[in-house]
């Protein structure tokens, strides 16, 4: 099930113009610069440990709503909702959105192999959840969320904030980095 979503993830994501991997003409593994153009073009950047707290939020979440399906249906479903977001953040109009709200003036989508080093570590991060528990969880998502605002001025929260409801002060401290 989860090759499938992958496999239809990526067909899907290349048919909506993602490039299969940076336009720059060679395949990078990861990216430490948040603010650079190899962001959301390599395989890894920054904002994959924001992928991580999306599956340690899955995780708690999936266990409270389907708690007598087993860990591994629960992770079926986490991958696919993250599936499903990467296919809705890199359409035109969300990806025109993250333009004009957020910080990311340079944003052009992510390429197909950035989605699924993305949904990747959803997975990670819904494993370590279920390995870590509820409250060790907890201090790992506010800890990274914490590294990311030190080191890269943005965390999961704060794009969501710039997401739903823009904060010009937020988006002037972002690009005082």
């Amino acid at each position: 099930m989860i090759v499938f979503v992958l496999i239809a993830t990526a067909l899907q994501l290349h048919n909506q113009g993602r490039l299969w991997w940076c336009s720059c003409g060679r395949a990078f593994f990861w990216t430490s610069n948040a603010w650079g153009s190899l962001t959301s073009q390599s395989f890894l950047d920054p904002y994959s440990f924001t992928h991580i707290l999306h599956g340690l939020m899955f995780c708690g979440l999936l266990t409270v709503l389907v708690r007598g399906l087993p860990t591994s249906g629960r992770l079926c479903i986490a991958i696919t909702l993250e599936a499903v977001w990467e296919l809705i953040e890199n359409t035109d109009i969300v990806i025109q959105h993250y333009r004009a709200a957020t910080a990311s003036l340079g944003y052009r989508g992510d390429t197909v192999m950035n989605s699924l080093g993305d949904i990747m570590c959803c997975g990670i991060g819904f494993m370590l959840a279920r390995k870590l528990g509820w409250w060790r969880s907890l201090i790992v998502f506010f800890v990274t969320e914490a590294v990311l605002l030190i080191s890269i001025r943005d965390s999961l929260l704060l794009e969501i904030i710039m997401l739903v409801s823009p904060i010009n002060a937020i988006k002037v401290w972002q690009v005082g980095h």
